[in-house]
């Protein structure tokens, strides 16, 4: 089973940035979509952006430029840097991997922004 080990989050003024950052305890193939979710209190996880080997990454709307998914293969790992932070980001962010059909999760890592 893969474990997802994030790390990274915090407490940031608006405007500040934060890069979050995920592990994988098993290879993790490029073609294997990896990325980020996220979570506020009450509501849905939401998909924030995710990265798949040859294609273009994905983002939620509202986050498409200000935040930047990127991996490095070679370390099975994801990341996502976020920058221009607005108070509607906070959230539990949530890293994901789909292998084989599955998918696994990390253990959430809070981000909040202060208003």
């Amino acid at each position: 089973q893969v474990q997802l080990v994030e790390s990274g989050g915090g407490l940031v003024p608006a405007g500040g940035s934060l890069v979050l950052s995920c592990t994988a305890s098993e290879t993790i193939f490029a073609s294997d979509p990896m990325g980020w979710y996220r979570q506020i209190p009450g509501k849905q996880r939401e998909l924030v952006a995710r990265k798949r080997s040859g294609r273009d990454p994905d983002y939620k709307d509202s986050v498409m430029g200000r935040f930047t998914v990127s991996r490095d293969n070679a370390k099975n790992s994801v990341y996502l840097e976020m920058t221009r932070l607005k108070p509607e980001d906070t959230a539990v962010y949530y890293c994901y991997a789909r292998v084989g059909g599955m998918v696994y999760w990390g253990q959430g890592t809070q981000v909040t922004v202060g208003g």
